[in-house]
């Protein structure tokens, strides 16, 4: 067994988390549907949303963490017993499955990044440079850049890889978002931007669709349900705080998200006519990256621009190397506790990752397909940490985790959190995005093979849950062999 390596400091391990949570999805994504859904209507129900769901699972995932010092699999086995070993499974199957195709988005920032940097753009083929890239062997080398330097990051351990990569990481990435913020701000004609996404429209409270994207938003930007908290959490100290450190990670993901907004919603209306940026602003998440922000930037050729198209790609290719580097992590942490060593597990999980990311690199559809599946695969593994923590007993683990701090306890409304609001919030979205297959798609949505589908996405679930639970007691046998010292049989 290796020794289990610690955060140096609570800085360290704020940092890490940070730099989990914040990912390409707040740059690209958070803005264009905080635009298209209600600008402060929708601020508001994605704040709701932060401590209703987010937080609280955070927190659970931080507890089990760092009671277990294992990855998502031997956690659910010391947390909830040898039977559901197979949940923890289907976690980290899922966060991994997430690592092969966001690896290809890492690639794409690092290339407009060195790009940006060493050759330049022009303003009139930013859309040409968009489709000859993407699913090109140009696109396969970068995916190969960004997943060996994670891998690289991993294998130095938590102290000299991850810890000492995110203090440089994340504060550089939050100083790019500002400046890029403060720039847009001067911008002549930015408030009517920034009134457009902060004004609330409070009718638009009332439309479920904006309830819906908001807690999908939270749920998929913050890492609450990945597994990611979880495995960070077994480096840390034994009298790190829970509740404390799981809000300034959800807090600080929402200000980075609020950071991006307010760079590129006002950049957008002061540059272009108001109609144009509000069918702009609601484009595409690759559309909006690579094609529109870097032709709005660049529109006047000047200076300001170049430096500001390198500001953007600098800060996305942080954002997505600091959440690729915690999804190795995970990967790795899943393999040593099946009793390989860091070094090897590294390995293989690199050379798999190399192979399983390459359809998505050369192919969009197959890109779209797994983010369509395993993004919605996050819902089932919020479900399962909901759940685990419904078995394991709510009350007593929020007393447990009031425990773990000198400040703020939780009340009751944690429990409320994880029994009532959760549960039913992932059958709602569930419910929900596949009714939206279904209307993309009225004749096709239960083909296992449709891109957006929900028959795809009940197929491949479907073979990972039943793979898993015929293999729960190799499992269980091979973690409790690898940690025969810690009491894990639940």
């Amino acid at each position: 067994m290796e020794k289990t390596e610690q955060f140096t400091s609570r800085w360290g391990l704020l940092l890490a988390s940070l730099g989990m949570a914040v990912g390409a999805g707040n740059i690209w994504r958070f803005p264009r549907v905080v635009s298209e859904h209600g600008g402060g209507a929708f601020m508001i129900a994605w704040l709701i949303a932060l401590f209703c769901w987010s937080i609280p699972l955070l927190m659970v995932e931080f507890y089990w963490g760092k009671q277990s010092r294992l990855g998502p699999t031997g956690a659910f086995l010391r947390m909830t017993g040898k039977k559901w070993t197979w949940a923890g499974g289907f976690v980290a199957f899922c966060c991994i499955a997430i690592m092969f195709y966001y690896a290809v988005v890492a690639g794409w920032c690092l290339y407009y990044f060195v790009q940006s940097v060493f050759f330049g753009m022009d303003p009139n083929g930013v859309e040409q440079r968009w489709e000859s890239f993407a699913g090109s062997g140009t696109s396969v080398v970068y995916l190969a850049i960004g997943l060996a330097t994670s891998v690289g990051v991993v294998l130095k351990g938590v102290k000299k890889g991850i810890e000492r990569a995110c203090k440089i990481l994340v504060p550089v990435l939050f100083l790019l978002l500002i400046v890029a913020a403060v720039r847009a701000l001067m911008l002549p004609g930015a408030q009517i931007g920034l009134a457009h996404l902060f004004r609330p429209d409070f009718g638009c409270l009332l439309s479920y669709r904006v309830w819906l994207e908001a807690f999908s938003q939270s749920a998929w930007s913050t890492g609450a349900g990945w597994g990611l908290m979880l495995v960070y959490a077994g480096y840390t100290r034994s009298k790190e705080d829970v509740v404390l450190n799981s809000f300034i990670t959800g807090l600080g993901n929402n200000t980075a998200s609020l950071l991006a907004a307010i760079a590129i919603i006002p950049t957008i209306f002061a540059l272009l006519p108001e109609k144009t940026a509000l069918e702009l602003s609601g484009s595409g998440n690759e559309g909006l990256a690579f094609i529109w922000i870097p032709k709005l930037f660049l529109r006047d050729n000047t200076l300001t621009g170049s430096m500001m198209v390198i500001v953007f790609f600098a800060g996305l290719a942080m954002a997505a190397l600091s959440s690729l580097i915690a999804m190795v992590e995970l990967g790795v942490k899943t393999l040593m506790d099946l009793g390989l060593r860091r070094t090897m597990s590294g390995v293989i999980l690199g050379l798999v990752g190399f192979v399983a990311a390459f359809p998505s690199a050369i192919n969009m559809n197959v890109f779209k397909n797994q983010d369509w599946v395993w993004g919605l695969g996050l819902l089932v593994s919020g479900a399962f940490f909901s759940a685990g923590a419904i078995y394991h007993g709510v009350g007593r683990l929020r007393r447990r985790i009031n425990a773990t701090t000198d400040g703020w306890k939780l009340g009751g409304w944690f429990d409320i959190m994880i029994v009532c609001v959760i549960p039913f919030g992932i059958i709602a979205m569930l419910v929900w995005w596949f009714y939206q297959a279904a209307m993309w798609d009225p004749q096709g949505w239960l083909s296992p093979f449709g891109i957006n589908s929900v028959g795809t996405c009940l197929m491949q679930w479907g073979i990972v849950i039943a793979s898993l639970v015929c293999a729960n007691r190799w499992l269980v046998g091979r973690i409790q062999k690898n940690h025969s010292h810690r009491d894990i049989s639940s």
